[in-house]
């Protein structure tokens, strides 16, 4: 099993990025892929609006290690 992409974000309470709203999170995925992945990024981060507190980020889930 290979690694999985999860994307993750939500908006801020302010451009410290310190903080996020409650209730305004959000995870996407898995991916099994890097480019699904990014591809759900760039949907999420450049819809129609503009949320200067609003970010999102690929975060990997490594694959897991067989003893």
């Amino acid at each position: 099993m290979g690694q999985r992409y999860w994307v993750i974000g939500g908006e801020y309470r302010d451009c410290a990025f310190a903080e996020i709203e409650p209730g305004t999170e959000r995870i996407s995925g898995p991916f099994g892929d890097e480019l699904k992945a990014r591809m759900e990024w760039q949907r999420l981060t450049f819809r129609d609006h503009c949320g200067a507190t609003e970010r999102f980020t690929i975060a990997i889930e490594p694959s897991a290690i067989r003893v």
